[in-house]
């Protein structure tokens, strides 16, 4: 059954889901790359046509019914078929200028780190005719006239059939004209272009392997993952969404600074208020044991009122955090919020996949130019729980647990 999901129900959805086996069920599709994109939209569209009565299969014995799971099937193979046959790439070589967004500080970023002494090869699944089109139309213009994108590679790889390229030894073809003429060959020389192969071969042409290789690709599991997970590679993932987080984060920066003011009041607060009710269920008791309870005949009416006005100022408090919680990421997407978060803390399902599979991530390769091609990337270091100056734990813990003359007290 199709069912319209609202905002608040989703965000319950989601949240509940990701540590749940059901999300590894076939009801639920991450689209969490950009291939991915048009094909939901694509499926929503014609979700509302099947709704409506109006999309239907034809057949000899009459028209059948269609269910939302082959619906999507249909569109998943049909995408895929138009991608395949080269449809798609038709369209882009025939107004490159249409499609191609250029990078003029492309080139130059590849060349530094090829006078660096880097081995830079090209793979892609691409065709021999689609790559050289589209290599040509996105570099040569950004370099001198002696020279051509094909310069600046020491290996190219075109039909690569990742993510198979990683798995399995393809048979080796050697492009061996411009117009795509090939012959079998046995192994890769620097220089060449090549159909098919395997990432052992280029290990082997290159004489590096594992953590010695910085594989960068745009697709998280074809690319990113599968160079990691079978040759231990060095990975990049490009994610070009993220500079348009950035901008939006840097607009929405005030905001989110008062946001975390007013949560950290509210907080203030709960804690104050959860320690007068647990003295109080002390008093109550009158367990006769331990310091003696906060509450006591003669203050108890003022400390009544004061949980009454630390609950009050937390409803305030709620009133002004709502808004904004709605609001959080609107400069992003309205709908969405930050593609890199759910909700305010915590990460998104598609951000942790990407810290997972990706040793690094940016939004564009030359992005790189902005350091040398000497520099060496280190994580910055994560945060945890207990991870707090030690004034901090002076005010919860006692000091025979922070004084290193003195050891802990037993426990009972």
């Amino acid at each position: 059954m199709y069912v319209c999901v609202y905002a608040d129900e989703y965000v319950c959805m989601y949240v509940c889901m990701l540590g749940h086996p059901t999300a590894r069920a076939r009801r639920w599709h991450f689209l969490n790359t950009l291939f991915s994109v048009s094909e939901g939209c694509l499926y929503q569209q014609l979700v509302d046509k099947l709704d409506e009565g109006t999309l239907q299969v034809s057949d000899p014995k009459g028209k059948l019914p269609l269910s939302y799971d082959q619906l999507f099937s249909a569109v998943s193979k049909a995408l895929l078929k138009a991608h395949v046959e080269g449809r798609l790439k038709h369209d882009v070589m025939r107004d490159p200028a249409r499609y191609i967004q250029r990078d003029h500080e492309l080139a130059r970023t590849l060349m530094d780190q090829r006078e660096a002494g880097k081995k830079l090869a090209l793979i892609t699944n691409s065709d021999w005719e689609y790559t050289r089109g589209i290599m040509s139309e996105v570099i040569d213009q950004f370099l001198p006239a002696n020279m051509t994108w094909r310069h600046l590679f020491d290996l190219v790889i075109v039909s690569a059939r990742k993510p198979t390229f990683f798995t399995q030894n393809m048979p080796l073809h050697k492009v061996a004209t411009e117009s795509g003429l090939m012959r079998e060959t046995r192994g890769m020389e620097e220089g060449g272009v090549y159909s098919g192969g395997s990432a052992v071969m280029v290990e082997k042409l290159f004489g590096c392997q594992g953590g010695e290789m910085l594989y960068v690709g745009d697709h998280i599991f074809t690319d990113v993952n599968m160079a990691k997970d079978c040759m231990r590679w060095r990975t990049a993932l490009i994610v070009r969404e993220f500079e348009d987080e950035v901008l939006a984060m840097d607009r929405g920066r005030g905001q989110a600074q008062e946001l975390r003011r007013l949560v950290k009041g509210k907080a203030q607060c709960a804690n104050m208020l959860n320690h007068l009710r647990t003295e109080l269920n002390r008093y109550r008791k009158e367990a006769g044991w331990g310091p003696p309870p906060l509450f006591n005949p003669r203050d108890e009416p003022r400390l009544f009122r004061l949980m009454g006005r630390l609950l009050v100022t937390m409803v305030r408090y709620d009133e002004r955090i709502a808004p904004m919680l709605y609001e959080e990421g609107a400069a992003f997407n309205r709908h969405w919020g930050y593609l890199s978060r759910g909700g305010t803390t915590d990460k998104s399902h598609i951000m942790r996949q990407i810290e997972k599979y990706a040793d690094l991530y940016t939004s564009r390769v030359s992005n790189f130019l902005r350091y040398t091609p000497y520099m060496y990337f280190r994580s910055s270091q994560q945060a945890l729980a207990h991870h707090r100056t030690l004034n901090a734990f002076r005010e919860a813990v006692p000091q025979g647990l922070l004084d290193p003359g003195h050891p802990p007290p037993r426990a009972p």
